[in-house]
């Protein structure tokens, strides 16, 4: 089917509207990117205050690895979260995480227990089979992600009657750079020996010691929800800049795509154009030719 100029005409408008759509979600995407860092560097005062806490309390007390109070723990419990994307055009970044936390997931011994953060995630976890216990909408803003941190704190320890969590384990993306990402994995519980070590090894930044008032098992296991939430947090945050990163990367490339089928029309609209202009002034000549006398032949006069 040939083309017209005026087919020529719309898909250009089209694609010039689409572009400008494309590069709007580009300015949000890195705007976004932004505000999700500046949140995870602005956790690194309040994460040093809960490891301070922690480290004195395990120089009283050992740590623990419970997550709430007066249950009953499963040596096979396994729970993970993974945090995903609600919305497309983000590339791989999907399929990335929940690969990875399907390896990981597969290779533990117990009973997974999957909390996924976003639609698509979810919908590729389910897909593979793994026993979801529930779906959380990914915040849209650096102020929605602590409810959804406390929504999943209780959702870990409230489970209608399962058993306690023994392992808690984290997949998200973390940014490397401008556009690139990587899978991560981190288990929060059982709490890791040697960085319990190192937390107690640790100096005390001021001559006078702390002490822990009160109830030393109720403070340890407050600075462990702290421990817990900082570390969902950042998780979330990490996982939000990463998929704005990706879905940057890949407005680039559609604008960049844009641009070039753009550059291909418009050369076709203007071939299309001179050769309609062309062709109008060969009937235009023609028609002058047609009606114009041969040379050397001249009209003679009624008198002649």
């Amino acid at each position: 089917m040939s083309e017209t100029t005026e087919s020529l005409r719309r898909k250009i408008e089209s694609a010039v509207e689409l572009q400008s759509v494309v590069r709007t979600m580009k300015t949000l995407a890195a705007s976004s990117i932004g505000q999700y860092e500046n949140s995870v560097r602005a956790l690194a005062d309040y994460y040093r205050t809960v490891e301070l806490g922690l480290s004195t309390c395990f120089r009283k007390s050992g740590p623990t690895s419970s997550m709430a109070k007066g249950t009953t723990t499963d040596p096979d419990a396994v729970g993970a979260v993974v945090f995903g994307s609600d919305q497309g055009l983000v590339g791989q970044f999907n399929e990335v995480v929940a690969d990875d936390a399907m390896k990981v997931l597969g290779s533990l011994h117990g009973r997974a227990q999957v909390w996924a953060v976003g639609q698509r995630v979810h919908a590729r976890l389910a897909d593979a089979g793994l026993p979801l216990m529930d779906l959380f909408p990914v915040p849209i803003s650096v102020q929605a992600i602590a409810p959804l941190v406390g929504q999943i704190l209780v959702a870990g320890e409230t489970q209608h009657g399962r058993p306690e969590l023994t392992e808690l384990h984290l997949f998200y993306n973390r940014p490397i750079s401008a556009a690139v990402y990587a899978p991560v994995r981190q288990r929060l519980l059982p709490l890791d020996d040697e960085w319990r070590r190192k937390l107690i090894a640790r100096p005390w930044p001021t001559k006078l010691l702390p002490e822990v008032l009160g109830d030393a098992t109720a403070t340890l296991r407050s600075l462990i929800r702290g421990y817990l939430f900082v570390s969902l947090f950042r998780a979330c945050a990490e996982s939000l800049a990463s998929e704005n990163a990706s879905r940057l990367a890949a407005m680039e490339r559609a604008d960049k795509n844009i641009d070039e089928l753009l550059g291909t029309l418009k050369a076709t609209f203007h071939r299309l154009r001179q050769t309609g202009i062309d062709e109008e002034l060969f009937d235009v000549i023609s028609g002058f030719e047609a009606l114009s006398p041969p040379i050397g032949i001249r009209s003679r006069s009624p008198s002649e």
